[in-house]
C-alpha cells in the first residue's frame, strides 16, 4: 500500500512539473524558463524537481521521448489494418484506424503538444518527429512498413515531405482549437496522404 501511494505521489509530481512547463512555455517561452520558475509554477521545492529531472532540457526531452514512444506504439500495434484500408477503393477510403487513435492521443495531450511544437516551444523537436515518424514507417528491418525497394523518390525526400506535412496539419489544428474531431483530422490527413494534394485541391478526380 505505501508503494501505492508513493507512486501516485511520483506520479502527480510528474504531472504537476508537466502542466507547470506547458503553462511557462505559453507565458514566457522555453528558451526563458528556468528550474526555479518550474518549481514555483509546480509548488514543488528544487530537491523535488531534481529528483526526477537533471535540468529543464531533461524534462523537455523525457516529456518528448514519452508522446514519441506512445506514438509509435499506437502506430505499430496498427499496422495491419493500414494494410487492409490501402487495398480498398481509393472512392470509398475510410480514415486509417491508426490515424484517429493517433488524433484521440494528440487531443488528449493538446496542451503539451501545442505548446512544444510552437514557436516558443522546443524548436529541435520538430527535426526529432520527424526523424522518429521516419523510423517509425522505415526503420531498418524486415517488418518496416516502408519498404526501400518500393519508393518511387529518394527516402529522405519522402520522408521530408511526409514528415513536414504531417506536423504542419497537426499544428494547425492545434492551433485553432482542435475543433475538429479525431475522426475528421484523420479522413484529412488520410485524404492527403493517400489520395494526395491535387485530389484534396479537387484537381485531379
Amino acid at each position: 500500500m505505501a508503494n501505492n501511494n508513493l507512486d501516485l505521489r511520483v506520479i502527480r509530481t510528474k504531472e504537476s512539473i508537466r502542466q507547470a512547463l506547458v503553462e511557462l512555455i505559453n507565458e514566457k517561452g522555453f528558451d526563458a524558463i528556468t528550474v526555479k520558475d518550474i518549481t514555483t509554477k509546480a509548488n514543488i521545492n528544487r530537491g523535488t524537481f531534481y529528483a526526477h529531472y537533471q535540468d529543464k532540457f531533461d524534462l523537455m526531452t523525457k516529456c518528448e521521448e514519452e508522446i514519441m514512444l506512445d506514438m509509435s506504439t499506437i502506430t505499430k500495434q496498427n499496422y495491419p489494418s493500414v494494410i487492409a484500408a490501402l487495398e480498398t477503393d481509393p472512392e470509398t477510403l475510410i480514415p486509417f484506424s491508426f490515424t484517429v487513435s493517433l488524433f484521440e492521443y494528440l487531443n488528449t495531450n493538446s496542451e503539451f503538444m501545442k505548446a512544444v511544437i510552437s514557436p516558443r516551444g522546443d524548436l529541435s523537436f520538430q527535426t526529432r518527429l520527424k526523424e522518429f515518424m521516419w523510423e517509425t514507417l522505415h526503420g531498418n528491418n524486415t517488418t518496416a512498413f516502408v519498404k526501400e525497394e518500393n519508393l518511387l523518390v529518394p527516402g529522405q525526400y519522402f520522408a521530408a515531405y511526409l514528415g513536414t506535412a504531417i506536423i504542419g496539419v497537426i499544428q494547425k489544428w492545434l492551433e485553432t482549437g482542435a475543433k475538429e474531431s479525431p475522426l475528421e483530422m484523420a479522413r484529412i490527413v488520410t485524404t492527403l496522404t493517400v489520395n494526395g494534394p491535387f485530389f484534396a485541391a479537387g484537381l485531379k478526380k
